[in-house]
């Protein structure tokens, strides 16, 4: 299992998140162990049934982006605290551009948890890695949060390699399998 710490866009010591990852045959399971001792994250209300909505990112949200070397086409994988989750598919940097994205059936959620030190998710990516003929061994991943806190909105990922917030920039997607 790779652990990562996520890095803020800008110095933020009152939150610590550590991203953790680990790959079992097309399944990716991913924990994000946040400390907050301050109180200062608002985390979003648990809907204890899950499923899917758009405009995740406009809260508390941990987010993945899945690619393959070589291919411009990706996933925003949305992972809400409250249990919600949504999977949006892109022919390249940010396009189509549209809102709310284009949804993918490239990942579905096995499991998708709440927990105490933050939240813990299993995902399929088999559809992606068979829509595109590829092995698991050629993605790479981006690791990211988007923080509501009472201090405004602060972003985390592995690095931040522009002069403002962009996770979907592939230069900072470090994780590969």
């Amino acid at each position: 299992m790779a652990s990562y710490e996520l890095i803020p866009f800008q110095r933020f010591d009152e939150v610590n998140i550590i991203a953790a990852i680990e790959q079992q045959a097309s399944l990716l399971n991913v924990g994000f162990w946040v400390t907050d001792p301050n109180g200062v994250i608002e985390w979003p209300a648990v809907r204890q049934l899950g499923g899917t909505a758009d405009f995740l990112w406009q809260h508390t949200c941990f987010e993945l982006f899945i690619g393959i070397r070589d291919y411009d086409e990706y996933l925003e994988i949305n992972l809400s605290p409250s249990q919600l989750w949504q999977c949006y598919g892109f022919e390249e940097y940010r396009y189509p551009e549209i809102m709310p994205p284009r949804k993918s059936n490239g990942a579905e959620i096995v499991e998708l948890k709440r927990t105490h030190y933050g939240l813990s998710a299993t995902l399929d990516v088999s559809q992606f890695l068979a829509t595109h003929r590829v092995s698991i061994h050629q993605i790479f991943i981006g690791i990211c949060a988007v923080l509501k806190t009472t201090k405004g909105e602060k972003f985390y990922a592995l690095q931040h390699s522009t002069p403002h917030a962009d996770f979907h920039n592939k230069r900072d997607w470090l994780h590969q399998i």
